[in-house]
């Protein structure tokens, strides 16, 4: 992007879209995943039993992240956090 050039505006917040991050189906049977409303980049950390992280996405009809959404976050987070985009401490 040029010094020039506006970054592209975000959604109106919308407390209505539901997104889920899946991070990982553990040995145990439990998933990990990321859990917003409203704007996929502020999210909590869940893990609940695979039926139960079924049922609990179908009941709050999320919007699932794609792994490039997912790593598109991730880089963002890291120029906040160190400066520059992809660097890790």
């Amino acid at each position: 992007m040029s010094l020039h050039q506006l970054p592209m505006p975000k959604p109106a917040f919308d407390v209505n879209r539901r997104y889920v991050r899946f991070r990982e189906l553990r040995a145990d049977g439990y998933v990990d995943f990321t859990f917003s409303i409203g704007d996929p980049e502020l999210g909590v950390e869940l893990s609940m039993p695979l039926e139960q992280y079924k049922e609990f996405c179908r009941s709050q009809k999320v919007i699932y992240l794609t792994r490039d959404q997912g790593a598109t976050i991730d880089n963002d987070k890291s120029k906040w956090r160190f400066g520059a985009p992809g660097l890790k401490e």
